[in-house]
């Protein structure tokens, strides 16, 4: 079974050593709990979006970019090839959600 907050958590310590930053570092910067922030890595508590958010922030790494590789991660565990991922989703977004969500994106 594939488990989506394990992916989370790989993707987010993938992202965290590729920066050279530490687990400690990282928390801090998100405030978030140090052994929180390490069961997220690890795959064992489920983030809310208000912390995967302050994670990817810390990061420096836009949340869609975090999510996109849990994407990509759950694809390949599916047994999907990319071409068959791009084939059977767009892959970029759609005009008519860009301009349904633009107005909320510009007041933050």
């Amino acid at each position: 079974m594939i488990l989506v907050r394990q992916e989370i958590g790989d993707v987010l310590r993938d992202l965290r050593q590729q920066k050279g930053q530490t687990l400690r570092q990282v928390a801090s910067r998100a405030s978030v709990a140090l052994g929180y922030l390490s069961e997220v890595e690890r795959g064992q508590k489920e983030a809310s979006s208000e912390i995967l958010a302050a994670v990817a922030e810390a990061l420096d790494v836009p949340i869609s970019v975090v999510m996109r590789e849990v994407g990509d991660r759950i694809a390949v565990l599916e047994g999907l090839t990319p071409f068959e991922t791009v084939s059977s989703f767009p892959d970029t977004v759609p005009d008519e959600l860009v301009a349904a969500v633009e107005p909320e994106l510009s007041l933050h």
